[in-house]
């Protein structure tokens, strides 16, 4: 992919020297137990400790007075088991949260709290939406309101709203969906305009986040006719120009790589301002039986050329070498090539040099590369449990001795959890990327119904690919210039 033309505006807090984010992860990485909400994202909880127990809060099972001191007596019982306990928050824990209520409990409980800062719902928002909550001319304040009042609150939330109307800035409300044409009402009523812009972000930051503009006049109707999903936040007011956010802004692309290889892709996709959703439809695995793998190995310097077709075979190969208590002398004076810049890279990283690599990045690439190469070459390709045997044959009909050898495999994955079904179900036009034969044939079979249905669009890697999709009736939108 092409570099794109990004400016980046990091926030650091209210200090430089607070490193907030810095404190927040490092308290993630100490956690024994992190009890979350339900709307903390995937990609937050990964950097959570694999060994440290996850509890998810789910409000639908307490009533809503009794709900943070539900939490925060749970947390006590935590706490009190000698673990180092996290509360993970979505959001800015001090910001509609219920944090004084999870507090209650910990406090009579004499147990020692730290706090340490979000973002608020509201600062995400105008983030996605790609608009400022503030500015000298439009917008000289911002309030943070509630469009959902807790049940038994004295202060009547009329009086806020009419406070509010009046204050010539941006009014971000929470939770505003449920009672939407209320809140509106009672704001036009109290004197501001029916013409003031509302924008709104609804499940901000997830793969099926969705913006709107619409007027405090309409935005009851709106709401209703275009089915905006809770959690939202609705920004009245303010400055509603919207800046260029990329290319991909506002485009959900599904990313099919296998866990812990989409981080490329994804950093890609975001930077052109697309939404990603990774859905892996393969896990890739060691051989079934190692002992083929491990027979080249022993004899590595026997072979002039050493041939790796993919970043998970260079992986495969380095693991199994490691294991025989052997590193890069053991290759002797064999060369090697890469059936592309991504598996060069990966080589290069381990400290390997790549001798070729061809224009063409697949097999027939690699068999141009060596149509001169005089005959009686030692080669040993190093490969997938299963694939095109085009360049195997190549070598052998120019006189060639061939090795080939399975440094992984790929399982593809049986069935999606159901929240992702529920997201996929949901998904509007997205792109899905294919960047295998194997991948095509999972999504296929897992993602078939919604792809042909709802005419998703499909990003192939590479004319291969594109076959691959081909043989099973579907025609690629798009296909990578360069695999």
């Amino acid at each position: 992919m092409s570099p794109v033309e990004t400016v980046i505006f990091v926030g650091a807090g209210p200090g430089a020297a607070d490193l907030l984010t810095l404190r927040a992860l490092d308290r993630l990485k100490r956690a024994e137990v992190v009890v979350h909400d339900r709307l903390v994202h995937a990609d937050v909880l990964t950097l959570v400790p694999a060994s440290a127990e996850r509890i998810c809060i789910d409000r639908t099972d307490v009533t809503d007075i009794d709900a943070g001191c539900h939490t925060g007596e749970l947390l006590v019982r935590l706490a009190r088991d000698g673990r180092q306990v996290v509360r993970l928050k979505g959001g800015d824990p001090t910001v509609f949260a219920r944090l004084a209520e999870e507090l209650e409990p910990l406090r009579h409980a004499g147990i020692a709290v730290e706090i340490v800062p979000g973002i608020t719902a509201a600062l995400a928002a105008a983030a996605a939406a790609g608009i400022p909550l503030t500015s000298r001319g439009a917008a000289s304040s911002l309030s943070l309101v509630t469009g959902h009042e807790a049940r038994g609150k004295v202060e009547p939330h009329d009086l806020t709203l009419t406070g509010l109307a009046s204050l010539p800035g941006t009014i971000a409300v929470y939770m505003g969906i449920e009672r939407i044409a209320s809140w509106s009402k009672r704001l036009i009523e109290a004197g501001r305009p029916g013409t003031t812009p509302v924008t709104v972000v609804s499940r901000c930051s997830w793969p099926d986040q969705r913006l709107a503009t619409t007027t405090l006049a309409a935005c009851g109707d709106d709401a209703e006719r275009e089915g905006w999903q809770s959690p939202a936040v609705l920004l009245v007011g303010g400055t509603v120009e919207p800046i260029s956010k990329g290319s991909l802004a506002g485009r959900l692309v599904i990313v099919t790589r296998p866990a812990g290889q989409e981080g490329e892709m994804v950093s890609c996709v975001r930077s052109a301002g697309g939404t990603c959703l990774h859905v892996p439809m393969l896990a890739i695995a060691p051989p079934v039986d190692t002992a083929p793998l491990d027979a080249v190995i022993a004899r590595l310097g026997t072979y002039d050329w050493i041939v790796f077709a993919s970043r998970n075979g260079v992986c495969g190969f380095l693991d199994r070498l490691r294991a025989a208590g052997l590193d890069g002398r053991a290759l002797g004076t064999a060369r090697i090539a890469a059936i592309g810049t991504a598996t060069r890279r990966s080589l290069e990283d381990a400290g390997y040099a790549c001798d070729r690599v061809p224009d063409t990045f697949r097999s027939e690439g690699l068999v141009e590369v060596f149509a001169g190469t005089p005959r009686g070459g030692r080669f040993l390709l190093v490969r997938a449990d299963r694939g095109r045997d085009v360049l195997r044959r190549s070598l052998e009909a120019s006189g060639h001795a061939v090795d080939e050898v399975a440094a992984y495999r790929s399982v593809p994955v049986e069935q999606l959890g159901a929240a992702t079904e529920r997201l996929l179900a949901a998904a509007k036009a997205p792109w899905l990327t294919v960047t295998s034969g194997a991948i095509a044939e999972a999504a296929i079979r897992l993602c078939g119904p919604w792809i042909r249905l709802h005419r998703w669009k499909i990003a192939s890697l590479s004319p291969v690919t594109s076959a691959a999709l081909r043989r099973f009736g579907l025609e690629p939108t798009a296909e990578a210039i360069e695999a």
